[in-house]
């Protein structure tokens, strides 16, 4: 029985044994596997190290024989690459300076002290730094294109020419002196004025044309463009060319307090009256003071003259309809009224002799012609009130649609002289008849006062 069970436990450490050996001999066979296996990526990546770093040779080589190539042929050309091509600008350069004063006057319709004072306003919005590519174009040069252009109304091409520039640089020179006009000088040069300019501009038209409390007289300008490609029927004005309109009050200096441009030309002059800011003041009785004055019993406010084509109001006086039933009263107060209403023609004509931009067809984009319009309307009142002179040759003829502005005022009534002013001791007549609407209650008692 021992015996047995001895053998059964030899069997067992046998069977043990042969197991242990078995798995001993699985785990080395594993170990050896791992490790060719690692030797077998370790020669993979050596050969593909290999493999990449001889194609990057390649392509090294490649990429310096194409640009051994390229290098042939750009030495083989003619002339070289450069940024900016060199122009002649003789003209400015040493032709204006040696420029008279009349010649200055000539070519850039102001005198050189008004031209530098320009400069001078305008150079924190348009002078500029040389870049790494170019030197900029220099502020009083960018100046003179933008008048030269205004003044002539010339192709951008023949201004390039003239300064020495590019055509791209000749109409970004007018585009940045129109905003830098616009945001400097537009809020200073023609602004409403105040209670004090008031009364000296009410005095001025009393001492020259006798009409008291008048502050100055309304009207439009057609300004003739080239036709947009959008909306052309929109812009074709009564007399069948195409525009944009500016309404502007002049005073008794012939210079601008109010300019409002851009409208399009097929509107009447009272649709742009009420569509401008200078409506919108009156209607919410910010245009004018509060100052009241006593004509033949009526209490009479600041007022300015308007066409019959404007809306009667107390503060904007049209002249009487002429339908050839007008009486004495009704011919002397449209005759004087039209005396100082000529004030409007006056400096229309010298606004459009000075800057032929807005005397000739325009073709610019209306956007611009706007900005342009108001950028001469700041210049004329430069000119106006520097006593900058005047040449009678620039004017022409006025467009048919301006006829209005500029014709003669209705003679006075027989046995009516023009007096200029009124004495104050003078005998009032009766209060305008009731009824009447408070413009024309007004109109009635100026005209009263008038024909006294």
């Amino acid at each position: 029985m021992e015996d047995a069970v001895v053998g059964t436990v030899c069997l067992l450490c046998l069977l043990l044994f042969l197991l242990l050996t078995d798995l001993e001999t699985k785990r080395v066979k594993e170990a050896v596997d791992r490790a060719r296996r690692r030797a077998d990526r370790r020669r993979l990546r050596r050969l593909l190290v290999v493999r990449l770093v001889a194609e990057l040779e390649r392509i090294e080589i490649r990429r310096r024989r194409r640009r051994r190539v390229l290098l042939r042929i750009l030495a083989r050309r003619c002339s070289p690459c450069v940024w900016t091509h060199k122009r002649a600008d003789e003209w400015w350069t040493t032709v204006v300076p040696g420029f008279r004063n009349q010649q200055w006057i000539q070519n850039f319709r102001m005198s050189r002290g008004t031209f530098k004072y320009v400069c001078c306003r305008l150079k924190p919005a348009l002078e500029k730094s040389d870049t790494n590519y170019r030197p900029s174009v220099p502020l009083d040069k960018r100046v003179a294109i933008a008048i030269w252009k205004l003044a002539t109304n010339a192709e951008y091409r023949s201004a390039a020419q003239l300064f020495g520039v590019g055509v791209s640089t000749a109409c970004s020179c007018l585009k940045a002196f129109c905003s830098a006009v616009e945001e400097i000088l537009l809020p200073e040069v023609i602004r409403l004025p105040d209670t004090e300019q008031q009364r000296e501009l009410a005095l001025l038209f009393e001492q020259r044309f006798g009409l008291p409390h008048c502050v100055g007289a309304l009207g439009g300008l057609q300004v003739p463009i080239l036709a947009p490609r959008e909306d052309r029927t929109n812009y074709l004005n009564p007399a069948g060319g195409h525009s944009v309109v500016l309404q502007a009050v002049v005073d008794g200096t012939g210079c601008f307090w109010s300019a409002y441009a851009g409208q399009p030309g097929s509107l009447s002059y009272a649709h742009i009256l009420c569509m401008s800011d200078l409506w919108e003041l009156a209607e919410t009785c910010k245009l004018f003071s509060q100052e009241k004055r006593n004509l033949c019993g009526q209490e009479v406010g600041h007022y300015i003259l308007g066409d019959e084509a404007h809306p009667l109001t107390d503060w904007l006086l049209t002249p009487f309809a002429d339908d050839g039933s007008l009486g004495p009263r009704q011919l002397c107060y449209n005759h004087k009224t039209g005396r100082a209403k000529a004030v409007v023609g006056e400096a229309f004509c010298r606004l459009r002799g000075r800057w032929r931009c807005l005397q000739e067809r325009n073709d610019c984009s209306p956007d611009r012609v706007t900005s342009m319009i108001l950028t001469c309307c700041v210049l004329h009142n430069l000119c106006e009130r520097r006593r900058e002179p005047y040449q009678e040759e620039w004017e022409a003829a006025p467009p048919p649609s301006e006829q209005d502005n500029l014709l003669a005022p209705t003679p006075p009534p027989a046995g009516q002289t023009e007096g200029a002013v009124h004495p104050e001791g003078r005998t009032e007549l009766a209060a305008p008849p009731a009824g009447l609407t408070e413009g024309a209650a007004l109109r009635e008692a100026l005209m009263h006062y008038l024909s006294n």
